[in-house]
């Protein structure tokens, strides 16, 4: 055998079509030693250039032979490697005989993560200058911070407001980006673009494509009076790709389209850097911190690549968006009011492309039929559909068990308050079978 260095303390997880792949590098990451996974055609060349301490084999779909062809060719290397399947659970118990085996010390954290990558995208972008599309979500505020210790001035984000964020979020972006983080951000104001594009559209894989390729379009506008500018940055995150089919060895089907990771077009003009890819999003909080982010920023819910389109189910309209929004905020309010904001993963309220039959005083029921037998008039008005979910790495979820006091809060103000909503219904569906939003 020829001796390869590998004197640093990466474990690489090769991918040979197993559903759990990254149930098992996090396992590994759990018992503080990096690990990073990559696919079963990785060539021998590139194994010796991250010239790893250990190697583990994930055994899935892609056949015994394959997986024999490339343990045989691993043998020329000096490296301990173990074959994990059978699809039975491991744990860092599991693993940690091996590791120790491999000379790890246990000593990995985020802080290395976030050094490793910084010194990673210095290399990668050297003198060059970088964009990063910021929507002002998790992903694309961790990515963001990263870039700026990383590069700083050659840093340019660029927010497209397109009509479908959240009650005052663009006011809040621009805020934490230019106040506090001294980031020089560009705002493109596109409302008339994305809601052209999306009028008359209900399929939600539709809704997700034309999205995608306004934003594209809208961002290289943008991005194009920066002619030095060479890297794109997005915040990616491994459920994204999964999600998306974008894992060669993955076997999951595509589930839904993500406008960070396909519809990108064939001549796109800007490298990709995509420094989350391989993070699941309590990993992604964990280096936020690590950079320095507050916890307001690092802990906001995550927010669809597509925004409200996706939540407004049916035709998107501006009318729609703008009762979507009233009745969302008063949600988030309600479960910051109640101290349940951090420990709920995920709170947003569903505009249903349904309506129902209710009753309403005279001056609140716009075009209603007044009942003359008593002070109150018929609706036919919409129904709203509130989703709140917990989980620790979004790839599964639960749906949360909130108080009957605030839900009924919850309910009695969007009804009271949101012009044209008059019933709001509990969605107790967890992830799988159902996703995380509706579209």
């Amino acid at each position: 055998m020829t001796s390869q260095p590998h004197n640093n303390e990466t474990i690489l997880v090769l991918n040979f079509g197993a559903s759990y792949i990254q149930q098992v590098a996090r396992t590994i990451r759990e018992c503080h030693v990096h690990s990073r996974v990559v696919p079963h055609t990785i060539s021998m060349e590139e194994i010796k250039a991250v010239a790893p301490c250990g190697i583990v084999c994930v055994n899935g779909n892609k056949g015994f032979d394959i997986m024999e062809a490339k343990l045989s060719m691993l043998e020329e290397l000096d490296v301990p490697r173990i074959v994990v399947g059978g699809g039975s659970p491991w744990n860092a118990e599991d693993f940690r005989d091996f590791l120790e085996g491999c000379g790890c010390s246990f000593t990995w954290t985020m802080r290395d993560y976030a050094d490793m990558m910084i010194r990673s995208m210095r290399e990668r972008i050297g003198s060059g200058h970088v964009i990063c599309g910021l929507s002002g979500g998790v992903d694309s505020s961790v990515v963001a911070a990263l870039l700026s210790v990383a590069v700083g001035p050659q840093l340019t984000c660029i927010f497209v407001d397109s009509g479908l964020m959240r009650k005052g979020e663009m006011e809040s972006v621009e805020q934490e980006f230019t106040r506090h983080f001294k980031i020089d951000l560009h705002v493109v104001r596109e409302e008339k673009r994305f809601l052209g594009a999306l009028a008359g559209v209900i399929d939600p894989q539709e809704k997700r494509k034309r999205i995608g390729h306004e934003f594209i379009n809208a961002f290289s506008e943008a991005a194009a009076q920066f002619q030095n500018a060479k890297f794109l940055a997005q915040g990616t995150i491994y459920p994204d790709v999964l999600e998306s089919g974008g894992d060669a060895d993955a076997p999951a089907a595509t589930i839904k389209l993500h406008h960070n990771v396909g519809g990108l077009p064939d001549d796109l003009e800007f490298d990709l850097i995509e420094p989350l890819r391989d993070l699941f999003k309590d990993e992604v909080r964990q280096l936020g911190l690590e950079l320095g982010l507050p916890e307001s920023q690092v802990w906001r819910h995550p927010f669809p690549g597509p925004g409200l389109a996706v939540r407004c189910l049916g035709e998107v309209t501006r009318e729609k968006l703008d009762t979507l929004r009233e009745a969302d905020a008063i949600l988030i309010e309600e479960i910051r009011n109640a101290g349940l904001y951090r420990s709920i993963s995920q709170a947003f309220v569903v505009l249903l492309p349904v309506q129902s039959v209710g009753i309403g005083p005279p001056d609140f029921c716009a075009g209603g039929t007044t009942d003359n037998t008593s002070d109150s008039c018929r609706t036919y008005e919409n129904a709203v559909a509130i989703r709140c979910i917990n989980t620790t790495d979004f790839m599964t979820a639960d749906w949360s068990v909130l108080p009957d006091d605030l839900l009924r809060r919850v309910s009695t103000r969007i009804i009271n308050e949101v012009a044209g909503i008059n019933r709001v219904v509990y969605d107790i569906s967890a992830k799988p079978p159902a996703t995380i939003e509706w579209e």
